[in-house]
């Protein structure tokens, strides 16, 4: 445990006038500013009355005083929590007043990196209170909540033990050369890597899926003038978000829209039709348009029946971890039913953006992106940092893999082992930089 000398102070919540607001004490100072208030030592964990007065005896406010000490507290620390009503004048002077008595205003997220410092919750669950804090969907708070709860660092956890077995049993083995049976080049060596290489394969595709869960899914709408995209964000929007005209080219630039299905939270980006143009504004929007395109986690091609195919190529190269879907738009003019197939093309999805029909396939499909395929809603939140030092990890393993093909390359797997190590460490906060912590708990509100 880190006992922090100095003793912080934030408004925790502050609704407005007419709602309740809590101001936040954590520090060595914070059961003595309590005893202060209250007029008497407080009980811990408690809930006392108080009458809240400056320091010249003036009323401030009356509401609610706990005091938690040390272990029992979020932060590790003496904490103390006031109750108040939710002005935010009332909670200035209350502040005020507690600065006055030895504290001094918290850093944005001071009190989850107290937290973390005193070992009461790891690097990855501190991220989940501000993924939560932050979150735009239920689904997204649902994942947070799970992180929050340490389901994505007993993965990490996990991981990291067996990957260190693997370090322990590779470099006892390069301790003991003289031993007849080369350890290095026993199948049992290469199986338990193998299941390493795996577990990691999985958490990835996991993570992957927490960061749509937190951030939603970036859906791209694409085709050439006059297929229906704006029609079709119109309509999945259900709200006329974007003009829609017989005009070509009515799109100019990037309409963006955020949706919800059953609470998960969907980006809706409109574009430029594409196609060729000497029309200087219309080539920027196609400009605007491929560069969204580039970036989205979904593209959807939007064209009528006839002109699918030979629209491919609007879509240009694929993406890494892009996933593209056709939509056969228009099918009203034909009678023909909506449906969903899968071709050589991809997964298509006939459906008229005008009527209706289909919509219910295409969400169908979207939600099951946005949850990478788990219906379950047992995913947890993640973010890219988590994403990138996982790529890291497995790119280690493949070193080492490549380094125990080699003749007496031992050191050099034992090598890559540490570094994975080291990266997989960083998820939890095992191994931590100074700057990486301050980049991470900058980000969080004041209070938390």
């Amino acid at each position: 445990m880190i006992q922090n000398a100095e003793t912080i102070a934030a408004v925790a919540t502050a609704p407005g006038a007419g709602g309740v607001g809590m101001l936040r004490v954590s520090g060595e100072n914070a059961g003595r500013i309590a005893q202060t208030l209250l007029g008497k030592p407080p009980r811990p964990r408690h809930a006392h009355y108080c009458a809240f007065r400056d320091a010249a005896g003036e009323l401030i406010d009356r509401g609610i005083l706990l005091h938690f000490p040390l272990a029992n507290s979020f932060t590790g620390e003496d904490v103390v929590e006031l109750h108040t009503h939710g002005s935010p004048v009332v909670l200035n002077l209350l502040l005020q007043r507690v600065c006055a008595l030895g504290a001094r205003p918290a850093r944005p997220g001071e009190f989850s990196e107290r937290a973390f410092l005193n070992g009461k919750l790891d690097l990855a669950q501190a991220e989940a209170i501000a993924d939560l804090i932050a979150s735009q969907s239920e689904t997204a708070a649902r994942a947070a909540l799970r992180s929050l709860d340490g389901a994505f660092s007993t993965r990490v956890r996990c991981l990291l033990a067996n990957l260190v077995d693997l370090r322990v049993y590779i470099e006892a083995a390069i301790d003991f050369p003289e031993e007849e049976i080369d350890f290095l080049a026993t199948p049992e060596l290469r199986a338990r890597l193998a299941a390493v290489s795996e577990e990691l394969s999985r958490l990835l595709v996991e993570t992957r899926r927490g960061v749509r869960l937190s951030d939603g899914l970036h859906v791209v709408i694409v085709g050439r003038p006059n297929a229906g995209k704006s029609s079709l964000l119109n309509a999945l929007a259900a709200q006329d978000r974007a003009i829609v005209t017989s005009q070509a080219g009515t799109t100019r630039d990037l309409l963006r829209e955020n949706i919800q299905l059953d609470g998960v939270l969907l980006t809706l980006v409109d574009t430029a039709g594409l196609r060729e143009s000497a029309d200087l504004i219309e080539r920027e929007g196609m400009r605007r348009a491929r560069q969204e395109l580039e970036r989205a986690d979904v593209a959807l091609l939007v064209s009528d029946e006839a002109h699918l195919a030979e629209d491919l190529h609007l879509l240009g190269p694929a993406q890494s971890g892009q996933t593209r879907l056709l939509i056969g738009n228009k099918i009203d003019l034909s009678d023909a039913p909506p449906q969903r197939r899968q071709d050589s093309a991809g997964i298509r999805i006939d459906i008229s953006a005008r009527t209706g029909a289909g919509l219910d396939l295409l969400r169908r499909e979207l939600k099951s992106l946005a949850a990478g395929g788990d219906s379950s809603g047992g995913g947890f939140s993640a973010r890219t940092r988590h994403v990138l030092a996982l790529e890291k990890v497995a790119a280690h393993l493949a070193a080492t893999e490549f380094a125990l093909l080699q003749q007496q390359a031992g050191e050099l797997a034992a090598e890559e082992l540490r570094h994975a190590q080291r990266d997989l460490g960083e998820l939890t906060g095992e191994f931590s930089s100074d700057d990486l912590l301050g980049a991470i708990f900058s980000s969080f509100c004041i209070g938390k």
